[in-house]
């Protein structure tokens, strides 16, 4: 009687587990999407941070997708806490009238950044 206790009860919490990981899941993409849209709607884009040691080239470029189009901007202000390669970062910027510092991307002031 005792073993079928046991049995019952640890049967109980591996379903019971089971089923709390996917409404876990489910919850934080629901919460991802609304995080998403309230960021685009306060004008910030996705991107992520691209490092470069290869000569000629920015050290340091965000890369976004836009309109299903990929694009580079080289940030003339990025912060030392943003130069991580491969960070994902949500960013706004403006636009600079000033020659490219590398050919892969166009410079920008960074008016606002936030880590992902």
């Amino acid at each position: 009687m005792k073993i079928l206790n046991l049995t019952a009860v640890m049967l109980l919490l591996v379903f019971t587990s089971c089923c709390t990981s996917n409404k876990t899941t489910a919850e934080s993409a629901a919460t991802d999407t609304m995080e998403t849209k309230k960021m685009m709607e306060e004008g910030y884009i996705a991107g992520t941070i691209v490092a470069s040691t290869a000569e000629n080239d920015c050290a340091y470029v965000i890369k976004s997708e836009v309109d299903g189009n990929s694009i580079m901007f080289d940030p003339i202000n990025l912060e030392k806490d943003y130069m991580k390669d491969g960070m994902k970062v949500w960013y706004k910027y403006g636009m600079l009238r000033m020659m490219n510092r590398c050919e892969k991307a166009n410079p920008v002031n960074i008016t606002a950044m936030k880590g992902m």
